[in-house]
């Protein structure tokens, strides 16, 4: 009892107790902060002056400088792939098959493919789908795929976008395009 009122005051902890635990993990969180910084000025760096087809694939919600980089350096040649739908399979974002008789089981994903770049790209697709991700037509498409299904379909639905995601950045790459958020939209007024 009398511990419970040296740390607490009326209205909560007293600061002068805690702050010589604190201030050692606050000066950590600042350094490791400011690194952090330090390594994101380099990478975005790196990503104008060497890798400018990046800029294309930036200008999509969730995609920063990290993952466009991942991306062209994954893949090297967009014309490796003569459909951009090939993109999201040489990644492992398929799901596996497994076919017996009239059985076809649903399965997890292959993971083929760099793994670094597919966890990249899904956590693009879990801020596109997430409450901060802006309204696209990737974000309506995958919060449909998410009502359906069971227990398991949030995290299917993240991981179809980050295929379709995939999909759309090679077709971005290849095109040197901006990103559109409402093609259909945008194509609707353009042949109206």
């Amino acid at each position: 009892m009398l511990q419970r009122r040296l740390l607490w005051e009326d209205h909560g902890p007293n600061p002068d107790i805690l702050r010589p635990a604190l201030d050692p993990l606050c000066k950590q969180i600042a350094i490791l902060s400011a690194q952090i910084q330090a390594y994101e000025k380099q990478i975005l760096q790196v990503a104008d002056k060497d890798f400018p087809e990046t800029q294309a694939l930036r200008t999509v919600p969730g995609v920063g400088a990290l993952t466009a980089l991942s991306f062209v350096l994954t893949l090297e040649d967009p014309a490796r792939f003569r459909k951009s739908r090939d993109v999201g399979s040489y990644l492992g974002l398929v799901p596996e098959q497994s076919q017996s008789g009239a059985s076809a089981p649903q399965l997890g994903i292959s993971k083929a493919g760099d793994n670094y770049l597919r966890k990249l790209l899904v956590g693009s697709a879990q801020y596109i789908l997430g409450p901060l991700g802006p309204e696209t037509e990737l974000r309506r498409w995958g919060c449909e795929l998410s009502k359906r299904g069971g227990p398991n379909a949030k995290k299917r639905a993240v991981v179809a976008v980050a295929r379709k995601l995939a999909v759309l950045l090679h077709r971005l790459w290849v095109d040197q395009v901006a990103y559109q958020p409402f093609r259909s939209t945008a194509a609707a007024q353009t042949a109206a």
